[in-house]
């Protein structure tokens, strides 16, 4: 890699900084020459602060470090990707990320859809919603659908028609997200228990 740090003239180039696990933005720093090649050194994040004038490395007075797991540079090699493991939260003020966001795992349209699922929970109104329906009849009846979908997505499994074996799959997932939240659970759960069976 060879970051150019010499397109500004202040010799400074914009560094996204990203969880490595969670693939969310935690914030914005800038680094040049030196607090680059200090960041590879010591594997603990550090910038360039231009409103000081120097170098420092974040976390520094917190304690909440940015541990460094690998930097990429753009097809320009004027901005950097740098994926970190964050040691407590990243933004002063205390949050996990400069734009106040909690840092947590998003599965994109499944964190959507498991958001859907929780407000027609919570409205519960059986006649306008299939989903409020199942949670009023109860855990056995949403387990047993989970197990009714299992069944049929296995026999299109067996079978060459991939459209109808997608659809059972989508179907058993849909009622299988219900079924982690009728127990109190979210996908994040599942995923703490892979994660720490992959150790």
């Amino acid at each position: 890699m060879n970051p150019d740090f010499d397109k500004d003239k202040n010799g400074l180039i914009p560094a996204i900084i990203q969880d490595a696990i969670t693939k969310n933005v935690l914030m914005l720093g800038y680094m040049n020459r030196e607090a680059y090649e200090k960041t590879l050194e010591t594997k603990k994040v550090t910038f360039y602060s231009r409103s000081r004038n120097k170098l420092w490395t974040k976390g520094e007075e917190s304690g909440n470090f940015l541990n460094l797991v690998e930097i990429k540079e753009d097809c320009d090699k004027d901005t950097l990707l740098v994926n970190v493991h964050p040691q407590g939260p990243t933004c002063h003020t205390g949050t996990d990320t400069c734009w106040g966001e909690d840092n947590e795992t998003k599965f994109g349209f499944l964190t959507e859809l498991e958001d859907t699922i929780e407000q027609r929970r919570r409205d519960a109104d059986a006649e306008k919603s299939y989903v409020a329906s199942l949670f009023l009849k109860g855990i056995n009846k949403i387990a047993q659908k989970v197990g009714e979908e299992a069944v049929e997505t296995v026999i299109e499994a067996k079978d060459d028609d991939d459209d109808l074996f997608l659809n059972e799959s989508a179907d058993l997932l849909f009622h299988y997200l219900i079924l982690l939240q009728a127990k109190g659970f979210r996908l994040k759960d599942v995923e703490k228990i892979l994660k720490e069976r992959s150790r």
